[in-house]
């Protein structure tokens, strides 16, 4: 474990883990060879994997942190072990499906270095085929949650509820103020986390990083995209070994958003709406899963 002393190190890489052993050998790498002038230290915590993940942590890296949790204890859980572990002046969360591009930790460093009442600053992410990934947002708003990832956004793809939740209207080339982050990469201010708390445990998966960042909102700080710092982002590695685990997790996810935040701002008799919509689209996406996978079923087989 980490032991904090004399020379505490300018950021803390704090990576969670669960059967992406490929994917975090790459994320690793990446950090250890990045050649920015930062002082870093690296805390690996490990979702009880199966797949050689530790083993490899302890070979190939002996110089990062290793925790190796006996079970699955969920993404906000699992990170809050890294904060605690660490002893930067700045924690970086990132998933183990990224890659940081040289710079990128200085960049971050930096930024949250010369705006002291930034609690949070996010870098541009990328896809692995070079395009933009929106991992900037505001925050959802009812409208929002109509349009997106639903039947009727299929309808309207293009609508304005949707893309202003993506902030998709506008360059993203230069700093900006924004709502939220993704959790994918996000660096979060040491003082910031002492004020407003560590991720809320309550979310097993999903959510915790636009709670945060409302948190941080509500306590005066501000939350920055710093497109300066580059980050490739592979999108789902471990959620994809369980979709509809996942997806499910997702919503639970969202109502647990929407109680804790936003519930009190309606009239007692609508406040019940929202959390029967996201049951819905829950359900929906359950049976189509279900659905799929009975017409898997019935289709012919080759016989080779």
């Amino acid at each position: 474990m980490t032991t904090c002393g004399q020379a505490e190190p300018d950021l803390t890489i704090g990576i969670v883990n669960w059967n992406t052993r490929s994917d975090l050998e790459q994320a690793l790498a990446s950090v250890f060879s990045a050649p920015d002038a930062v002082r870093r230290e690296v805390v690996v915590v490990d979702n009880a994997s199966t797949d050689g993940s530790p083993e490899m942590v302890r070979r190939r890296f002996p110089a990062a942190a290793l925790v190796v949790n006996a079970r699955n204890v969920g993404f906000a859980r699992a990170h809050n072990q890294t904060l605690r572990a660490g002893c930067g002046r700045h924690f970086l969360l990132l998933n183990s499906d990224a890659v940081v591009h040289p710079g990128a930790l200085e960049a971050l460093v930096r930024f949250l270095d010369d705006h002291p009442r930034a609690a949070g600053a996010g870098p541009r992410l990328l896809n692995p085929d070079g395009s933009l990934q929106y991992s900037c947002r505001r925050f959802p708003t009812l409208l929002m949650g109509l349009f997106r990832n639903t039947p009727l956004g299929r309808l309207f793809p293009h609508n304005r509820f949707s893309r202003g939740y993506l902030m998709a209207d506008w360059e993203h080339r230069l700093p900006r103020e924004v709502d939220w982050l993704s959790g994918a990469a996000i660096c979060l201010r040491r003082e910031a986390l002492a004020q407003v708390g560590r991720l809320d445990e309550g979310y097993y998966m999903y959510c915790e990083d636009m709670d945060w960042c409302y948190r941080a909102h509500r306590a005066g700080w501000q939350i920055y995209y710093v497109p300066a710092a580059v980050v490739t982002h592979v999108i789902g590695r471990s959620s994809d070994l369980r979709p509809v685990g996942m997806a499910l997790e997702f919503h639970r996810s969202m109502a647990r958003f929407y109680r804790k935040h936003y519930a009190r701002r309606y009239p007692v008799g609508l406040r019940g709406l929202p959390l029967l919509g996201i049951g819905l689209r829950a359900l929906v996406i359950l049976l189509r899963h279900e659905l799929a996978a009975w017409q898997n079923h019935l289709r012919p087989r080759s016989r080779g």
